[in-house]
């Protein structure tokens, strides 16, 4: 019988084909034990017949087995064994699927080049999920079978290929994934010529595309290759921007781009530029019109504007503004200037300003009243100028006590001299409760953060001389208000302002007379020296106030050169009494203010001139000036006239005041039914119209003016007219995004937008109008309503078939009809037979942050073939072209609402939207926008409240409220219309939405809408966990807990006391304590002090000391109305035995110290000068208080020689160990006793080891008895021996070097040195062994190590290392160099004088100093000598050489030995003799003399004397 093995494969259904892969690849498993390997399954083709046999395997299975195949057999599909026996068939499934895979390969082998890696993934990942797929097994088939279902899978695998190839097309590879960045660019600061280059590593399937751009525009490097240079390589990407220029600082964005989305990401250049030459001023005359230079006209656009600014003092403010400047040219930048009040401004430490190259912003830091006015920002082309202007309000800062006024503002110093300057400012907006009595002037110097006052009484003037500065130093100024309540925050300080001459003032800025030299002058000495200087001129009174007076002079002319002071003299009218004011000190200036002058009276003064020659004549005296205000109080301004402007603004007219030096004009504003006055401007103005921002839409307001001059306030104008504040009505704007939505054949049905633009009224309707077009002929317009449209979309009806239309819209308001709208396209009235969907319409906007927006949209009119299942919402900024549209999604959104976040802000965007169905994506619909991404200053964030009873609800508040406006509360923007869920509360300008019962049901966006607003929206999305969160915070508030600060803690204090203390965060005045231990409540009384600071929340519990049944645990509980509270404290066992010794220790501290005691018990210290003294410090004695010291409990007896070694001095007593006490025995005589001083104390050591013992100090009287002991014996000992080499290393010197004959020493003094000091010297780092040739020791207080016979190896570094108790002193000298070869040097110089000296000729001894011998003896003398070589020897008698012969015998022997023989002397031979010795290194003489005598004649003399 035979039979086949055959390979299967469940298939499924085509229907469910759809969810397999692509392709597939066969493969073959074998359910038998066979081995069988991978190379055996080679398949060939036959068709010829063979035999067939039966086997049994090893189970015992029969397997057919056919006859061995011929040698030139052809291919047929067999299984074979290792042996080469047939063991089955074996037919590869969907062999057509091979071909698919192979066909693949080959179509993409371009594709495996540029790819790689990604390619190989892909096909690897469906090759395997198509193995995974296929279910296999093994069965007997017979022939016939196998060849009809081999036909019919053949016809399947067609089948399949067909359907493999369909799904290929129809459904995307799952592989392919949107670009993104591994790698962002990053921003550079570079200069100007150097090339910069930005890098980025982008990812993504297919490859992404990748596009720079500069400033929103497409770089074209191949059009520009000197500029730039564009890289690809392996995912990585480069720019490169060469040689920078000014022009190329700008924004450099990267985009990546394929078929599954797009992602850019930006990075900045600046090039930076040397500063060359001098720049225009910002008002100097700019050219108009064409601009010869470049061939073009510069066209300057101003968008993305700052608007109305306001701040608190204190806060930073920016304002920018976008600026287009067309056409762009290279190497072209516009001047951009920003101006205050028509006033340039220069970049100081309060203001910052910057220019991109496409935005310019002016930063204000730390804002001030000061700051506050019109802000323009001009920019200058070389074609014109254009400007911007808006206004910034500073609001005050709040103020640290109720009532008093605000800091007034504008400090300036004037008319500044050596030792005077005039200060000025301006009244603040604020008074406080009440008027403002006066100002202080404060002042510092600079450098100094000390601040003096400058006035004892406030002056009411607003300008003040400020005397008594010291010349030549700088100050700085700030000025404070003071009403009845107190004194204000000070004013910003003024600029610094330095106390010199005018003269000097003014050569000091005009610098040196040189580039980098100062100006030297030479001058002879004074031939006017000591001259009395001449009288000052023109002496007149500058300001006359209540205050003071004001005088000014010119110096006189007869001066020299010698500095001149003045004296001030006053004289009351009508007397002749003449009065110096400053007779301490005369002043510098000639600027002078007097104060304390009495207000009404006429006084008349003169000046004095005085220098180090005396006094000179007075001035002439000025007129009678009487003291008294000059400058009157402005009149009240006329009556002010406010009108409508803005939702937030009014404007406000009134008359001028009639006054002198006008400051400006302050305007206040109260809502009617207050009696609130509120400043409109701090910072005065001087027009007669202002525009008042920042009021409270559909408020009801009055206005009143008030003018200022620096003498003070004028009354305040009459109250105008009440007027509400709302915007003036006007037409509305034109309607946007005509289009069509939906055509028929005989209708069409239209959709736009609603004007931006409301005119500050409700859109009341719509008029459409209409006209035929014929090619490029169209005709008039017609209406197509007569009746006003309450829709945004109209069907315009009873139209011709196949004819084209146009169709333009208006709006209307109260205020009437606005213009036409752009007139759509011409569209064709014909039936759509499109599949897809129709536009979306309805496009508005909510919710509009810095950062993002919501965008709200109606399904379209047109469904197509399907309904609507999803939408795409496409996001680009204003300024873009339609390339620049992007998708602010990936998948299909199918809801009708969207937040898109991630935006720019400042920056204006537009939105689309596109409906999808099944048969795919729709038209966009109309342009919604542009939308400038900014938060409204009036919009608010909705936030939830808990109320004390747990009660959740969300408030939305809106202070720009209209007439008509109303809260609208939507969930996922759907008006809620059930209130079973929500119960919504609205007063005025604000809406509460309440939970009835917060459950999982109440998920969701919720969002409030103000109509009738600009836009006024806000929204709150509940999660699940923010749910959680709630509940439990509304648990909290149903059921209270008193928050402490810190729980129950313990303290001991003096006397062994224990507090017990606790305080809360807060609490009223009725919360209550109930004080308990182990359950039992505690009252006030004997054992327990309570208290409970409720100012403070302080709770306190006082016990005087711990007893043993006192171990348990204390609790505070505290009831505050429904809140409850509770803290504890246990102390048990080890823990309260351990506090209670403590307590016990404190207590006998206390008892102790009511006697003499010891403030610091006994120790030791060792003194720089290695003194070892034990000592304590002591208090509370008394004179009758006994102080005995002891060692080893015997008392130190006055009489003892140790007592001499105790000293006290006030609270502190020492004992000098080492110190030496001479003993002075009694004498025997009565003589004058010497002093200790007289004798010289013989070494002693400073400590030794008959010093160890236990010291003791007692002190004791009728108060009581302290002891202190110090154990000087083992580790004691040893502690002090360790300080004292602490001390001794670190006085040792610096080494130093000395040579002798020997060799080198290196030495360091100590200043006392001890036997058990352990010193150590190492070389080059390593310890130096003792040795005959190198040793180290100690002489007295030097340590040395001495180097005989040095050589080459001996350079190096030495480095003695001292022990000091841890790990020692280290003193290095390095002896190479020059060191080495100096002390080198100077040992073989003493070396050799050593060895000269050492060998030098010399006589050693055997001649006597004078020999004396009788006449007719024989005279033999011997002379040692000495020398190396052996010297020279000679004998001299009287300075004159003798030489060997009968008479005079000399002899030298065995070089040591010289000898004379005189035979027979006479008296001739008396005389002075020498031996001379004599070799090379020196010679030296012997001498002696000789005396001869005669007995006979000194006989004969003898007698004749007799």
């Amino acid at each position: 019988m035979s039979g086949s093995v055959q390979v299967t494969q469940k298939l499924q259904h085509q229907r469910h084909q759809q969810q397999q892969q692509h392709h597939y690849e066969s493969s073959c498993h074998l359910s038998t034990k066979s081995s069988v390997s991978r190379q055996s399954f080679s398949t060939y083709k036959t068709s010829s017949r063979r035999l067939q046999t039966t086997v049994k395997t090893e189970k015992g299975k029969e397997v057919v087995k056919l006859s061995p195949l011929p040698k030139r057999a052809k291919r047929t599909y067999l299984a074979m064994d290792t042996d080469k026996e047939v063991i089955g068939y074996v037919v590869p499934v969907f062999r057509a699927s091979h071909d698919v895979v192979r066909g693949l390969a080959e179509a993409q082998e371009e594709d495996v080049t540029e790819e790689g890696i990604n390619y190989v993934a892909m096909r690897n990942l469906f090759v395997r999920e198509a193995r995974e797929a296929m279910e296999v097994r093994v069965e007997k088939r017979t022939r016939t079978t196998h060849i009809r279902e081999s036909a019919e899978r053949m016809e399947l695998g067609r089948t399949m290929e067909e359907w493999a190839e369909f799904r290929k097309k129809m459904n995307p590879d799952s592989l392919t994934h949107r670009p993104e960045f591994i790698v962002k660019p990053r921003g550079q600061t570079v200069w100007e010529g150097k090339t910069v280059k930005l890098h980025c590593t982008v990812a993504g399937w297919p490859k992404p595309k990748i596009a720079w751009y500069k400033n929103n525009v497409l770089i074209d490097a191949k059009a520009h290759p000197e500029k730039y240079a564009i890289e690809s390589n392996y995912n990585m990407h480069s720019l490169e921007i060469k040689n920078c220029d000014f022009i190329d600082t700008a924004q450099y964005h990267v985009s990546a781009l394929n078929v599954k989305g797009e992602v850019s990401s930006v990075a900045t250049i600046v090039v930076k530029r040397f500063q060359e030459g001098k720049e225009a001023g910002p008002l100097d005359p700019k050219p108009h019109g064409f601009c010869a230079e470049h061939g073009v006209t510069f066209e300057t656009t101003i968008i993305d504007k700052f608007e109305v600014a306001f701040g608190h003092e204190g806060e930073t403010l920016s304002l920018g503004c976008t600026v287009i400047v067309h056409p762009v040219v290279k190497k072209y930048q516009p001047e951009v200037v920003w101006y205050r009040n028509s006033v340039p401004l220069k970049p100081s430490k309060w203001v910052h300003t910057h220019w991109s190259g496409e935005r310019a912003t002016v930063t204000l830091v730390h804002l001030n009243k000061e700051d506050e006015g019109m802000y323009t920002l001009r920019v200058n082309t070389k074609s014109g100028f254009d400007t911007y202007s808006a206004y910034v309000f500073v609001q005050d800062a709040d103020v640290e006590v109720e009532g008093v006024p605000v800091a007034p503002l504008d400090v300036r110093c004037y008319d500044a001299n050596k030792d005077y300057v005039v200060v000025t400012w301006k009244q603040p907006a604020v008074e406080g409760n009440s008027s403002i009595l006066g100002y202080y002037i404060d002042r510092c110097e600079v450098g100094t953060h000390h601040w003096a006052q400058c006035n004892d009484a406030p002056v009411k003037y607003a300008r003040f001389p400020v005397t008594g500065l010291v010349e030549g130093r700088s100050y700085i100024f700030r000025v404070r208000a003071l009403n009845k309540e107190g004194v204000s925050r000070p004013s910003r300080v003024s600029e610094a302002v330095v106390a010199v001459d005018p003269s000097d003032r003014a050569r000091l800025r005009a610098g040196p007379s040189a580039p980098f030299t100062g100006m030297i002058k030479f001058t002879e000495e004074d031939s006017t020296a000591g001259v009395v200087p001449g009288e000052p001129c023109d002496v007149v009174v500058t300001e006359a106030t209540k205050s003071y007076v004001v005088l000014a002079w010119k110096p006189p002319v007869q001066r020299g050169h010698e500095g001149v002071m003045y004296y001030i003299e006053k004289c009351i009218s009508g007397t002749d009494i003449w009065q110096r004011v400053n007779t301490g000190m005369p002043v510098k200036s000639p600027r002078f203010a007097l104060f304390d002058l009495a207000e009404g009276k006429s006084y008349s003064f003169r000046v004095r001139c005085c220098n180090s020659a005396g006094v000179g004549e007075a001035s002439v005296p000025t007129g009678d000036i009487t003291v008294g205000d000059k400058l009157d109080l402005p009149s009240a301004p006329g009556i002010p006239v406010a009108t409508r402007n803005t939702d937030t603004s009014v404007v406000v007219f009134w008359g001028a005041s009639q006054v002198k030096h006008l400051v400006g004009y302050y305007i206040e504003y109260t809502v009617v039914g207050t009696d609130k006055w509120i400043p409109c401007n701090n910072k005065p103005v001087k027009q007669t119209r202002f525009v008042c921002h920042g009021l409270t839409t559909g408020t009801n307001c009055v206005f009143r003016v008030k003018a200022v001059n620096a003498a003070g306030y004028s009354q305040s104008s009459s109250n105008s007219d009440a007027v509400v504040v709302q915007a003036a009505i006007s037409i509305p704007g034109k309607p946007t995004g005509v289009s069509l939505v939906e055509a028929v054949k005989d209708y069409m049905v239209l959709a736009w937008t609603a004007p931006a633009n409301t005119g500050g009224a409700d859109i009341r309707g719509y008029f459409v109008d209409y006209r035929t077009v014929k090619g490029d002929v169209v005709g008039k317009w017609h209406e197509m309503n007569h009746k006003a449209l309450t829709t945004t979309s109209y069907k315009a009806e009873n139209l011709k078939e196949n004819v084209f239309y146009q169709f333009q819209v208006r709006a209307m308001n109260m205020a009437g009809v606005s213009k036409a709208s752009l007139a759509s396209a011409a569209l064709e009235c014909k039936e759509w037979t499109i599949t897809v969907a129709g536009a979306p319409v309805g496009l508005h906007v909510l919710e509009v942050r810095d950062t993002s927006v919501v965008i709200l949209w109606e399904p379209p009119a047109f469904n197509g073939r399907t309904p609507v299942n999803g939408y795409y919402l496409d996001v680009k900024k204003a300024s873009a072209g339609e390339e620049g549209w992007k998708a602010a999604h990936e998948k299909a959104n199918k809801m009708k609402y969207m937040k898109v976040t991630g935006l720019k802000a400042g920056t204006s965007y537009v939105f689309r939207v596109r409906a999808q169905n099944l048969a795919g994506v729709g038209k966009p619909s109309a342009v919604l926008g542009p939308i400038l991404a900014q938060t409204h200053p009036g919009n608010k964030e909705i936030y939830v409240d808990i109320d004390d009873d747990g009660v959740i609800s969300m408030i939305f508040e809106c202070s720009d409220m209209k007439e008509g406006s109303e809260f609208v509360w939507s969930k996922n923007y759907q008006t809620i219309t059930d209130t079973s869920r929500l119960t919504i509360i609205t007063e005025k300008g604000k809406s509460r939405a309440i939970f009835n019962s917060p459950s999982l049901e109440d998920l969701g966006i919720f969002s409030c809408v103000v109509t009738n607003t600009d836009g006024i929206s806000s929204s709150y999305t509940l999660t699940e966990e923010g749910l959680k969160r709630l509940l439990d915070i509304s648990h909290d508030h149903k059921f209270p807990v008193i928050p402490f600060k810190s729980e129950m803690a313990m303290e001991l204090l003096e006397k062994g006391r224990v507090r017990f203390w606790t305080q809360v965060e807060k609490c009223t005045s009725a919360c209550q304590v109930e004080y308990v231990f182990n359950d039992l409540i505690i009252t006030g009384g004997q054992k327990y002090t309570l208290n409970f600071d409720k100012s403070t929340g302080i709770i306190e519990m006082f016990m005087d000391s711990l007893e043993v049944t006192d171990e348990g645990t204390f609790t505070f509980n505290l009831v505050d109305g429904k809140a409850k509270g509770t803290t504890s404290l246990v102390l048990i066992g080890d823990e309260f035995r351990e506090l209670q010794k403590k307590s016990e220790f404190q207590r006998a501290e206390w008892v102790r110290k009511q006697g003499p005691h010891f403030v610091e018990y006994l120790g030791f210290t060792v003194t720089q000068e290695c003194n070892v003294l034990l000592k304590c410090k002591i208090g509370n004695v008394r004179p009758e208080t006994e102080i005995i010291w002891s060692k080893d409990s015997i008392e130190i007896a006055e009489d003892d020689d140790d007592a001499q070694k105790i000293e006290r001095k006030d609270g502190d007593l020492t004992f000098n160990i080492g110190k030496w006490v001479i003993k002075q025995e009694k004498p025997k005589e009565k003589r004058k006793k010497p002093t200790a001083e007289d004798v010289p104390p013989p070494p002693r050591p400073k400590i030794s080891k008959a010093d160890a013992g236990i010291y003791g100090v007692i002190l004791k009287d009728d108060r009581g008895k302290d002891k202190s002991t110090f154990n000087l014996t083992d580790a004691g000992y040893q502690a002090v021996m360790n300080e004292l080499f602490r001390v001794i290393a670190n006085s040792s010197a610096e080494i130093t070097v000395i040579s002798t004959e020997h060799g080198i020493i290196l030495s360091s003094m100590v200043t006392y040195y001890n036997d058990e000091l352990r010193v150590g010297w190492l070389h080059k780092d390593a310890k130096i062994a003792t040795s005959e040739r190198v040793k180290s020791g100690v002489t007295g207080e030097q340590l040395w190590l001495k180097i005989n016979e040095p050589t080459e190896k001996d350079k190096g570094k030495y480095t003695m290392d001292i022990f000091d108790g841890k790990d020692g002193v280290k003193r290095v000298f390095d002896l190479t160099g020059k060191a080495w070869e100096e002390a080198f040097e100077e040992f073989q110089r003493l070396k050799a004088a050593a060895i000269a000296e050492r060998n030098r000729a010399r006589v050693v001894g055997g001649l006597p100093d004078v020999v004396a011998i009788q006449e007719g003896k024989s005279l033999n003398l011997t002379g040692n000598v000495w020398g190396e070589p052996v010297p020279e020897v000679s004998w001299t008698k009287n300075d004159r050489e003798l030489v060997s012969d009968e008479r005079y015998k000399l002899k030298f022997e065995h070089g040591k030995f010289a000898s004379i023989t005189i035979t027979a002397v006479t008296t001739a031979d008396s005389g002075k003799y020498a031996l001379l010795v004599k070799n090379k290194y020196g010679k030296e003489a012997g001498e002696f003399t000789v005396s001869v005598y005669n007995p006979e004649e000194e006989e004969n003399k003898e007698e004749k004397k007799g």
